[in-house]
């Protein structure tokens, strides 16, 4: 029995990465009564994914320093979509959606488990050029290459499963992302994963 609801888990955490709009459409109808286990697995995903690829941005820092960036990219991905989700649900319901709290939830989490497995695909360009060309103002720029490109798709993934939902609405909702991008931003910042005092630096080094 416990075998058999392992496999299953499984396999709807992989249509949730293959098929993020059937994945949660099927929840919203109430085909799929999703267990707590698919939920765990789904932010297990997110989690691994910032945690991992967080500890490549401290790579040039050493040891300690690529355990703590490790921590603090989760802390701030998680903060971003954990403090934005509730404005989420409730401005969305203001301007017509008739989307359950669950559903809306499910939606966002599918997004930033899809976007933890686009970060750890991710590894091996950040650690490559890491190693490659060991020049902080570069890997800055790897690295915000990197979040754009995966921004962009969890974008796109975030829309479609949306739009799925409630075709009527579109991707209408998908203005939320400005919100968590915004808020992301700022902790991202102030946890200082982006090495911006390496693009000052480079600056100052070319204006001698």
């Amino acid at each position: 029995m416990f075998r058999d609801r392992v496999r299953a888990g499984l396999a709807d955490v992989g249509q949730a990465l293959r098929e993020p709009e059937a994945f949660a459409l099927r929840w919203h109808v109430g085909e799929a009564p999703y267990g707590p286990g698919v939920f765990l697995a789904l932010a297990l995903t997110a989690i691994v994914g910032t945690t991992t690829y967080g500890m490549i941005m401290g790579l040039l820092a050493g040891g300690r320093e690529m355990l703590l960036d490790g921590l603090r990219c989760t802390a701030a991905a998680g903060l971003a979509w954990g403090v934005s989700l509730p404005a989420l649900y409730v401005l969305n319901s203001l301007a017509g959606s008739r989307l359950r709290a669950s559903t809306t939830f499910l939606a966002a989490l599918v997004t930033t488990s899809w976007g933890g497995l686009a970060m750890i695909a991710s590894i091996p360009i950040g650690w490559f050029f890491s190693v490659a060309i060991p020049k902080e103002v570069f890997v800055l720029f790897v690295h915000l290459t990197v979040f754009l490109g995966v921004g962009v798709a969890m974008a796109d993934v975030f829309g479609r499963v949306m739009s799925r939902l409630e075709p009527q609405r579109g991707w209408l909702p998908a203005w939320w992302l400005l919100l968590v991008t915004a808020i992301g931003s700022e902790l991202f910042y102030a946890f200082d994963l982006f090495k911006f005092s390496a693009l000052s630096e480079f600056v100052q080094s070319l204006a001698r």
